[in-house]
């Protein structure tokens, strides 16, 4: 039976990851508040809040996440990098689950038989058999198939396994119910949500940036102030784990030409007998370095940009012909195809502009915003996305690049993003989209939907002894000198950068180095000033500086933090003083919004119809959720106070509100019901994530992984 091989094949993944993940229903980024290591004790892994996480639940779950890695990518290589993002992801979830077992606990939600067979006979069931049980021809649940795998002595484990999920699922939804006694939307509320949703407003208002309160430079900032600043903000501030920050000389391990020519010769080589060889599969399993890659579809998503370009070139994309060998990321490869056709799933290419945003602090949420605004108003005037890219974007892969991602399809990124991208045509810049990694600006830059059948003989460009031997010479003898007359003194006679790492803790990949047990070791073992021996990773060769120690459990007042604090003071700062200039504008007798923006060079009454509280957008203006908020609070016919913006503050005249004819609100709320309930939703999600983001900070999570 087709359902229970996908079972019995997820049964692991049900057991050891689905187990300890919130359902779609509540959505949060759980960071970890950890305590660091103070050595591995024996058969720990960790605790929670004193709550034992053992070494063998946790050695568990890395393997058969590992395994499934293996099953999902044949072939890939279990890279350090790789390791690390499956140990730390093993990790995270037995944290979630240990917390969710200790709030299951807190509330007193337990589960009973009768709740589970209840629950599996409902018309609506837990998630995970309308996943495995739904008829796809009927959308109903199959229930004959379920009461034979129930009955099947031989089933009895997935059974066992299928109770325990729904079990969880019923622990989680009813978590959720005691979360929301906590907070709710209350019937007046809802009225208010669906008076607004239908009012469409019309208002004068003049924008005021900031800069009208004056340049930067009349806004002085003291060392004290930044520091009383930083101690009243020190809660936002904590760090995970300490830290530490070096710099480093680094002698890449880079395949030296004659390394490349070797590859790309032997390739060559083998063009004739991959021609007429009597079985592709066979020549493939003996000759490559990816042997699974027989009559594989292929789509611009399978290469990088420059190697998609020149395989998929009007000349190269013909059945029977043999492809190479075309250099991509280190590897050469030679590809028979044997059709092309239109692929399954379209790619797409697309760069974007990354902004990250804590969505627990308001204050981060409105300043991502408001420098989102600010980039759309760039791109208006004309400014190249690229140039934006490189100089806004939180995407370090990316933004050296002009914010070019290269081609991808639906799958290989989240949800929204890929339906922004695959919704848009090539040239549309769409956003900001917001994902589980912020906010992005997309700009749309190609489309195909071609797909290429194959088999291809990879080579991989190796280093050989020679360039290894040569880089490891090059490194140790900087090595010695830095130690004999000094490490900015040796690397400026080599001509050779210095590179800081930026702070980094002890189980994370490090821009350019990635994830190296040498660096970790030779990092938290070290004093600071200390100098490295030669680390020798698969990139390359390092000698590496320790320059900064941070233990302390928050962030140090850095330079760089001082200058992010001295930024938020001014704008503060700038603020107060146009509050206080636009207060007394607006209250002299008898003044309108034509005088104020005659009487000032630069400004201009906007009016505007039709404003939707909905999304915050004005038409002929922008999107300015602040804006919009403040207006539809306005008495009309009455010159405001000065109100927020996106990017500081205006004085408005609200000249109408306006109900579509006949607005029946009983009638409206009950038609709309769904959209209010999401509405609510909404707004109980936020005191949800609050309240969980509260538990994860005042939680003690102990971590003895070595």
């Amino acid at each position: 039976m087709a359902v229970m091989s996908s079972l019995r094949d997820k049964t692991h993944i049900i057991l050891y990851t689905l187990l300890a993940a919130f359902l779609a229903l509540i959505v949060f980024e759980w960071g970890m508040q950890f305590t660091g290591s103070s050595g591995k004790k024996e058969n720990l892994a960790g605790k929670v809040n004193g709550k034992v996480i053992s070494s063998s639940q946790y050695d568990e779950i890395c393997k058969a996440m590992t395994e499934d890695f293996r099953r999902r990518s044949p072939g890939a290589e279990v890279t350090p990098e790789v390791e690390l993002g499956i140990q730390e992801q093993a990790w995270a979830n037995l944290v979630k689950q240990s917390l969710l077992d200790q709030q299951f606990e807190k509330f007193g939600i337990t589960i009973q038989d009768q709740e589970v067979a209840e629950a599996l006979n409902s018309q609506t069931p837990p998630r995970v058999i309308q996943q495995y049980f739904t008829n796809p021809a009927t959308g109903a649940i199959d229930r004959n198939k379920l009461e034979s795998i129930r009955r099947d002595p031989h089933e009895k484990e997935v059974w066992l396994q299928l109770e325990k999920y729904v079990r969880l699922e019923l622990r989680e939804s009813k978590l959720l119910r005691a979360l929301l006694t906590l907070n709710h939307v209350t019937d007046r509320d809802l009225g208010d949500l669906v008076s607004r949703v239908f009012t469409r407003f019309s208002a004068s208002f003049i924008p005021f940036p900031l800069s009208f309160a004056g340049t930067d430079s009349n806004f002085p900032i003291k060392e004290e102030e930044i520091k009383t600043y930083y101690d009243g903000h020190k809660e936002l501030l904590k760090q995970d784990k300490p830290s530490r920050k070096a710099d480093f000389v680094f002698f890449p391990l880079i395949p030296s030409s004659k390394d490349s020519l070797g590859a790309r010769t032997e390739l060559e080589a083998m063009r004739a007998e991959f021609s007429t060889t009597p079985s592709d599969s066979d020549f493939v399993k003996v000759q490559s370095d990816r042997p699974t890659a027989i009559n594989k579809a292929y789509t611009r998503a399978d290469f990088s940009v420059a190697a998609g370009d020149a395989f998929f070139s009007p000349s190269n994309v013909t059945p029977g012909k043999i492809v190479g060998p075309i250099a991509d990321q280190g590897e050469y490869r030679l590809i028979k195809i044997k059709k092309v056709s239109a692929s399954a799933e379209p790619v797409a290419r697309a760069s974007h502009i990354l902004l990250r945003v804590n969505p627990a602090s308001r204050e981060d949420v409105q300043r991502v915003r408001e420098l989102a605004m600010y980039i759309f108003k760039q791109l208006q005037t004309g400014v190249p996305f690229e140039l934006l890219a490189k100089k806004y974007s939180a995407d370090p892969g990316s933004a050296a690049n002009g914010g070019d991602i290269g081609w991808f399809t639906k799958e290989r990124v989240v949800p929204q993003f890929a339906a922004a991208v695959f919704g848009a045509r090539p040239g549309a810049i769409v956003g900001p989209i917001q994902t589980q990694f912020g906010l992005h600006i997309i700009k749309v830059t190609g489309s195909d939907n071609r797909a290429v059948v194959g088999s291809e003989i990879v080579r991989n460009i190796r280093p050989s002894t020679e360039t290894v031997d040569s880089g490891r010479r090059l490194a140790t003898a900087f090595q010695i000198s830095a130690k004999e007359s000094g490490f900015n003194k040796s690397a400026a006679a080599s001509k050779l950068p210095i590179i800081p790492t930026g702070e980094f803790v002890k189980r994370m990949p490090i821009p350019l180095i990635g994830y190296s047990d040498k660096v970790a070791a030779f990092a938290f073992k070290a004093s600071e000033g200390d100098l490295s021996d030669v680390l020798e990773t698969e990139k390359g060769f390092f000698v590496m500086r320790l320059t900064g120690k941070n233990d302390s459990g928050y962030r140090l007042l850095d330079q760089e933090l001082k200058a992010r604090i001295r930024a938020e003071l001014v704008r503060e700062k700038k603020g107060a003083a146009l509050e206080k200039k636009l207060a007394i504008m607006a209250k002299r007798p008898g003044v309108t919004l034509e005088q104020i923006a005659a009487s000032n060079a630069g400004l201009k009454v906007v009016v505007a119809d039709s404003i939707r509280w909905s999304d915050g957008v004005i038409a002929g203006y922008g999107v300015d959720q602040p804006l919009v908020e403040a207006i539809s609070g306005l008495a009309p016919s009455k010159l405001s106070a000065p109100v927020k913006t996106n990017d500081g503050y205006a004085l408005v005249l609200l000249a109408k509100k306006i109900l579509p004819a006949g607005f029946d609100l009983q009638a409206e709320k009950t038609k709309a019901a769904p959209q209010l309930i999401r509405a609510a939703q909404q707004q109980q999600q936020l005191f949800i994530d609050e309240y969980l983001d509260a538990v994860r900070k005042s939680s003690k999570i102990e971590d003895f992984r070595p």
